[in-house]
């Protein structure tokens, strides 16, 4: 009986979870019904009404997520949800992200971000035209009510158990690591922030008109859900670098690349929308990318949840569930391609300009990234289709993309430094290849350095290196340019540093970034070092320069696991470099095993440290597969995408994006907001 009062007080709170949840359901639908009549009518109080319906809806999402929080942290077992992904003995900050490591909780999480965005649009904007944001936010409605109606009736994280089992099925051990617990979230505000930029699209479909202002109130949005994401997939990347023990940091994984997709689109779409809002250009193009970015990431949680494809990623195997998303798919992206496919053509106009200039280049960069998305789609989808045709699993390995992929992102990487330094409606390509001569004559000699001391036959490899370092020579020599560096005083070259605005810098550091980031893949690609050896203790490993001793291999009892944990002496001529010490656990609640790598930096480099599974020698002593990498610059490719986010930072704080939104120049009188 002592038990009885928390077992009601557990139960209650779920069941409040699960009102919430409908409460936000109701809400988002009285936002779609509210938005819609306040268009047609023109009724202020209406449109009014429609906004708070969203913030409603937020808030009840809001109560509903932070109920599950609530279950996974007092062990609710009575939730089907909390049974089959948590643990009495798991670790309360994985306690607490179990809420969203499962299928059913990440979809909430999924409804969280889009309500959240869909009331911010509702609540600000105020300089927006009213038709515009009306029908913007009853399309984040819309979606609302599809997200959080499939979550309520299909995957509902409050569902009950009628035999209450004593104690859960725990988490994943794989998904028990740090950067998981922030992985989902980051990338989620990234997938979920294209929805509002799909609304925006939307709304200038209906309204029929796309002009420089709307591409201003599309790019912010563009720039915040782009910088969410480029986190979320680095963050990923770096989980499954560290936690799967492969040595490796991208492997064409389909869950990969349904995270990636959408990453491709976003940035074609971010200097899309530059033409538009500077020239009047490329209205449609812009349009459809707009509308493209959210369907591809709408594609990603079909992929992650139909059972269509198998990865350590994937959060559900369930076909049923699948084909329900699929259907969502088809609703809101074949309602925005068939709005696209009535107005596409009254998108005309717009400035002209010659061959040569800043425009064009925007246009082939344009051009290069969706053929590259094109590209990864089909590699993706290919083995499914095949094996759906023939019944025989197909496959596209890592080879292919590396090939296809890098060719048609190399022409891109070559394009980007020269853009800036051309002028807008008509440039000159002689000047801004004399200005880009010096980071030509540094990029060549990087490529050559790469190829000679590389195996020649990973020459692309060492293409790559050169592109690297044009980039940031180039990135470099487009901020000197803005600041005459050397043809003026120090004092006025650092007034001009520090009066550059913010989204010059966003750029800048950006496309630095991205260098930064080739330079390191393509180095660790062409450089990787692997070593490996059946060890016992006192035996030794040479990999490259480096060597290594297992000195001891002992037992350890964790938190909610037990661990053989390896003590490994790193030494390089001669001097000890690092202690490393790998472990393999075992989680008695799941009966599961999991390797944790060391990983000892080096520098820029990461040698990698592997203890492979317990064995019996010829005579019959314990030994263990040691395997360990020298990864030349890893460092590089996590470092350049943070250095891209903080990037889309630095310019969303620019008062350009952040809050000069300005009306448009010509209102009519229809734009006037109604009384």
């Amino acid at each position: 009986m002592e038990g009885r009062p928390a077992r009601d007080e557990q139960t209650l709170i779920a069941e409040l979870g699960a009102f919430a949840l409908a409460l936000a359901l109701a809400l988002s639908l009285a936002q779609v019904g509210l938005s819609i009549a306040a268009r047609v009518k023109g009724l202020a109080a209406v449109r009014g009404a429609g906004e708070g319906a969203a913030a409603g809806a937020f808030l009840g999402v809001i109560l509903a997520f932070a109920c599950l929080i609530y279950a996974f942290v007092t062990s609710d077992f009575s939730v089907s949800n909390v049974a089959a992904h948590s643990h009495t003995a798991k670790p309360m900050a994985y306690k607490i992200a179990g809420a969203w490591g499962s299928h059913e909780g990440s979809m909430l999480l999924w409804c969280l971000v889009l309500t959240g965005f869909g009331s911010v649009v509702a609540l600000t904007g105020r300089n927006l035209p009213w038709r515009l944001k009306t029908v913007a936010v009853a399309t984040q409605g819309l979606l609302g009510v599809l997200f959080i109606g499939y979550t309520l009736f299909a995957s509902n994280p409050f569902e009950r158990i009628l035999d209450v089992p004593i104690q859960g099925a725990s988490l994943n051990p794989v998904l028990q690591d740090p950067a998981f617990a922030f992985h989902p979230p980051f990338t989620y505000l990234g997938y979920v922030g294209f929805s509002v930029v799909f609304s925006f699209a939307i709304a200038a479909l209906v309204e029929g008109k796309v002009d420089e202002a709307w591409a201003r109130w599309v790019r912010p949005w563009t720039l915040a859900a782009w910088s969410f994401l480029t986190i979320g997939i680095t963050l990923g990347s770096f989980w499954a670098y560290y936690e799967l023990g492969w040595g490796g940091w991208w492997a064409w994984d389909p869950v990969e690349n349904a995270s990636f997709m959408p990453w491709l689109i976003g940035t074609a779409l971010l200097h899309s929308a530059i033409v538009t809002e500077k020239r009047g250009s490329l209205k449609a193009w812009t349009v459809f990318l707009a509308l493209a970015s959210f369907s591809f990431a709408m594609l990603g949680t079909f992929l992650v949840r139909s059972g269509a494809i198998t990865s350590v990623h994937a959060f559900a195997t369930d076909p049923t569930r699948g084909v329900i998303l699929l259907t969502i798919m088809g609703i809101t992206a074949g309602a925005g391609y068939v709005l696209f496919a009535w107005r596409a053509s009254s998108f005309t106009g717009g400035g002209l300009y010659a061959r040569i200039s800043r425009e064009t280049t925007l246009v082939l960069n344009n051009l290069f990234l969706a053929a590259a998305t094109v590209a990864v789609l089909f590699g993706t989808l290919f083995p499914m289709i095949i094996e759906a045709i023939t019944g025989k699993p197909g496959s596209v390995g890592a080879p292919w993309f590396n090939l296809v992929f890098g060719i048609l992102m190399a022409f891109a990487l070559v394009i980007l430094p020269v853009g800036p330094l051309l002028a807008w409606k008509r440039g000159e390509l002689p000047g801004a290849m004399r200005k880009l001569s010096a980071a030509g004559g540094v990029a060549l000699a990087a490529a050559v350095l790469g190829y000679i001391l590389v195996d020649p036959k990973k020459w692309l490899a060492a293409v790559g290196c050169g592109l690297g370092v044009w980039l940031i020579a180039g990135s470099l020599t487009e901020l000197a340019e803005r600041v005459k560096l050397g043809r003026i005083s120090r004092a006025e070259t650092l007034r001009r540093l520090g009066g550059l605005p913010r989204g010059a810098w966003g750029m800048t550091i950006a496309h630095l970034a991205l260098g930064i980031f080739a330079l390191g893949a393509c180095v660790e690609i062409a450089g990787k070092i692997q070593a490996s050896r059946v060890m016992q203790p006192g035996d030794t490993l040479a990999a490259g320069a480096y060597s290594l001793k297992l000195d001891a291999v002992s037992d350890v009892d964790g938190p909610n696991y037990l661990a053989q944990r390896a003590s490994i002496t790193v030494t390089k001529d001669g001097k000890t470099t690092c202690l490393a010490k790998p472990e393999r656990r075992t989680f008695p609640a799941s009966r599961t095993t999991t390797t944790e790598v060391h990983i000892c930096p080096q520098g820029l480099d990461h040698f990698y440290v592997v203890l492979g599974e317990e064995r019996r020698g010829d005579t019959g002593q314990p030994v263990w597969l040691v395997t360990a990498y020298h990864n030349p610059l890893a460092w590089l490719i996590f470092v350049g995408p943070i250095l891209m986010a903080v990037a889309g930072g630095v310019s969303l704080s620019d008062r350009r994006l952040r809050l000069g939104v300005a009306k448009r120049r010509t209102a009519t009188p229809a734009e006037a907001t109604p009384s």
